[in-house]
């Protein structure tokens, strides 16, 4: 069973607070809220993808690099993290 699955309900839960996030910047789009009040909100969006982030990256880390099957496994493992954080830090 993947690491993803048995934290689904955490997982979803921090994406319905995303969503949340999301929202409440389009609201305060549409009634023209000063900008500082609309970066503040997307500062909060961005901690919080970056906290989901962090929170799947440990998971997988744990999952399949330190608990990996053989050292095959593991190579895979790191390689596939290695690929997400060029895209993540272009």
């Amino acid at each position: 069973m993947s690491h993803t699955t048995l934290q689904k309900k955490k997982l979803i839960a921090r994406i319905s607070r995303l969503k949340g996030q999301m929202e409440a910047v389009e609201r305060a789009l549409e009634a023209e809220r000063p900008c500082g009040e609309i970066l503040q909100l997307l500062a909060s969006i961005r901690g919080a993808l970056t906290g989901l982030t962090g929170e799947v990256l440990d998971d997988h880390l744990r999952e399949h690099v330190l608990n990996a099957a053989d050292d095959v496994a593991r190579a895979d493992a790191v390689e596939e993290i290695s690929e997400v954080l060029r895209t993540y830090i272009r």
